[in-house]
C-alpha cells in the first residue's frame, strides 16, 4: 500500500493511502466515542492524540436496527458505539480548494453506515475533481431517543460535530471549507433538509441535494422513548439506568418495538423539540430562513415498490378488494370516504394512456406520492420563492429487478450517482445492460456541477430549468433527460387541502 502524506489536522497527525489517482483516508474519529455517560449525550469532540493516526482502513458504524431493506442487503456492516467517524476521497493534497460533497447515508434512521460499498466516493472524487466525504452517525434509539430538556436529537448533532470537522480541516485536503454540499438519500435526505433547520449548523455549508426525503410529521412524541425503557424494565427518564444496558440489548427491545407497531419505522427520528430543531424545517424553508441556501431535491417514479414488490396482498389484488383497500389506505391518512374516492378517480384518470391503472399500480403511486413526492413539492414551494438556484429532478429508469416489478424504486438512484453500478448490493438493481455507465455519467456531472456553482446544468444533458411554481419544471432521469413541465400534476393538485 502506498501511504500518503502525513496531515497534521486539528485532531492531531493522520495518514491515509494512495490508490487509483486518489488519496484516500478512512475511518478518521471526529468525536470521542459515544459510551457510559456520552451516550445519548451531545457528541464531544475528539481530544488530539499524540501519534500518527492510521486512516487506511474503515472504523465502524452504529448499531443497527432491522428494517426490511436488510432483506435485501443483508447485514454485513461492522458495528459499534465508538462509531463516530468519517472517510474522505480526495484527487490531491494540496492548496487547489475543491468543492466538498459531503453524503448522509440512509435507512430510515435505523440502519446504514457511510462505509457501506455504494457509497465509495472514488469515482464521484476522480470524475468531477471533488472532495467527498462520508461519515457514521448514532442510529435508532442510541441517536434519536427523546427526554425532553435531557436528550434529543443526538445523532442529528453527530452529523453537525461531523460537518465541523470538515469545515475546519478540509483544505489540508484539497478541499473548500467556502464550498460544502451536503447531500443524502432517504433518512439522509431528510437529514440534509433538517440541518438546514438546525441553528448549529448555520454556516457549515452553502448547498444542498436532498434525494428521497421522506415526509415526516411535525408531531412531537415521547412515545417510543417511553415504551422502550418500559420494555426494557427501566423507570421513565433513568438515562443512568439505561447507559449502563447493553448496545445489543437496547436494540433488540428496540426490534421488538417497532415490530410491534410496523407502520411506524420512523418512530426514532429527528423530532422538533424546540432547541436543536426549533420548528419544521418545511417552515424553515416557508420562512426564508435557508433562502442563501442552493437546493435540488427529487424523488424516484416508484419510490414504493421497494417496499411492496414482493408483498403478495398487494400484488393479488382484484379490482374491488383494491378498491377498498386504497379507500382504505386513503382513510389511514384521515381523508374522509367523499374525498378519497374522488383522489382515487383522479388518479385512475390522470395515468390512462399513460401509466398502468391497475390497482396495485395505483396504490404503489399514492404511496410513493404521500410519503416522498408531495413533500418534496412542498419544500420546492418554498424554497423557490427565496433561491433562484432550485431544482427538481425525478428519476425515471426502471430497474430490470424482480422481473421488472420494483420499477423507479427507492434507492435506485444511488449507484448512478456513486457509480457503484458493479457493486454486489446493487446486482438485482440495476442488472448489466449497455448504458447504464453513460447514464451514470450524466447524473454524476449534474450533481457534481451543482457542488461546483449551484447549478446542475452541463453540456450533457438539455437546459436544466430552475423551479418555480407556474411551470414546476422537472428534470426526468432516463437513458435520455428530458425536461418536463408539471409533471403528474393531476396527481399534484389531489393533495393540494391534505398536505399543506
Amino acid at each position: 500500500m502506498d501511504k500518503s502524506d502525513i496531515i497534521n489536522t486539528t485532531s492531531g497527525k493522520i495518514q491515509g493511502f494512495k490508490e487509483n489517482e486518489l488519496v484516500i483516508f478512512k475511518g478518521i474519529p471526529y468525536a470521542e466515542p459515544p459510551v457510559n455517560e456520552l451516550r445519548f449525550s451531545p457528541p464531544v469532540a475528539k481530544k488530539p492524540w499524540d501519534d500518527i493516526l492510521d486512516a487506511t482502513k474503515y472504523g465502524h458504524c452504529s448499531y443497527q436496527g432491522y428494517t426490511q431493506l436488510e432483506d435485501f442487503t443483508g447485514k454485513l456492516l461492522p458495528e459499534s458505539e465508538d462509531c463516530l467517524n468519517l472517510n474522505i476521497w480526495t484527487p490531491e493534497i494540496d492548496n487547489k480548494k475543491r468543492p466538498v460533497m459531503f453524503w448522509i447515508h440512509g435507512g430510515a434512521f435505523l440502519m446504514g453506515g457511510g462505509i457501506d460499498p455504494m457509497y465509495d466516493g472514488s469515482a464521484l472524487a476522480k470524475r468531477g475533481d471533488v472532495v467527498v466525504v462520508t461519515i457514521n452517525y448514532r442510529l435508532g434509539a442510541l441517536g434519536y431517543l427523546y427526554i425532553p430538556g435531557v436528550t434529543a436529537n443526538v445523532g442529528h448533532l453527530d452529523q453537525i460535530l461531523a460537518l465541523k470537522w470538515v469545515h475546519d480541516n478540509i483544505e489540508l485536503f484539497g478541499g473548500s471549507s467556502n464550498n460544502i454540499t451536503i447531500f443524502g438519500e432517504s433518512a439522509g435526505g431528510y437529514s440534509v433538509v433538517a440541518l438546514a433547520a438546525m441553528p448549529a449548523a448555520s454556516g457549515l455549508f452553502n448547498r444542498i441535494i436532498a434525494q428521497s426525503a421522506p415526509a415526516i410529521g411535525s408531531k412531537v412524541t415521547k412515545k417510543p422513548s417511553k415504551n422502550l425503557m418500559k420494555m426494557l424494565g427501566i423507570e421513565k427518564g433513568n438515562l443512568d439506568a439505561l447507559r449502563k444496558i447493553s448496545p445489543e440489548k437496547i436494540i433488540d427491545a428496540q426490534n421488538k418495538l417497532l415490530a410491534q407497531d410496523s407502520g411506524n419505522l420512523l418512530a426514532f427520528r429527528p423530532l422538533i423539540d424546540g432547541e436543536t430543531l426549533p420548528i419544521h424545517p418545511l417552515k424553515a424553508f416557508q420562512n426564508g430562513d435557508c433562502k442563501d441556501i442552493e437546493f435540488m431535491i427529487g424523488t424516484n417514479l416508484d419510490e414504493a415498490k421497494l417496499f411492496t414488490a414482493l408483498n403478495p396482498e398487494i400484488n393479488n389484488l382484484n379490482f374491488d378488494d383494491g378498491d377498498k383497500l386504497l379507500i382504505g389506505y386513503l382513510g389511514q391518512l384521515g381523508i374522509d370516504l367523499k374525498k378519497a374516492k374522488t383522489m382515487v378517480d383522479t388518479y385512475i384518470q390522470a395515468r390512462e394512456g399513460n401509466f398502468s391503472t391497475e390497482i396495485k399500480e395505483v396504490l404503489n403511486a399514492l404511496i410513493t406520492d404521500y410519503i416522498f413526492r408531495i413533500s418534496t413539492i412542498r419544500l420546492l414551494e418554498a424554497q423557490s420563492k427565496h433561491q433562484t438556484n432550485t431544482y427538481n429532478y425525478l428519476f425515471t429508469w426502471p430497474s430490470p429487478g424482480l422481473d421488472g416489478v420494483l420499477g423507479a424504486c427507492h434507492a435506485l438512484e444511488i449507484p448512478f450517482v456513486f457509480n457503484t453500478l458493479n457493486n454486489p448490493s446493487f446486482e438485482d438493481f440495476v442488472g448489466k445492460s449497455p448504458g447504464l455507465n453513460a447514464i451514470s455519467h450524466k447524473v454524476m456531472d449534474a450533481w457534481i456541477a451543482f457542488a461546483r456553482t449551484g447549478n446542475p446544468n452541463h453540456e450533457g444533458i438539455p437546459k436544466w430549468p430552475s423551479y418555480d411554481i407556474d411551470k414546476r419544471s422537472t428534470i426526468l432521469i432516463d437513458h435520455e433527460f428530458q425536461v418536463a413541465e408539471k409533471f403528474l400534476d393531476k396527481e399534484r393538485a389531489a393533495w393540494d387541502d391534505i398536505i399543506l
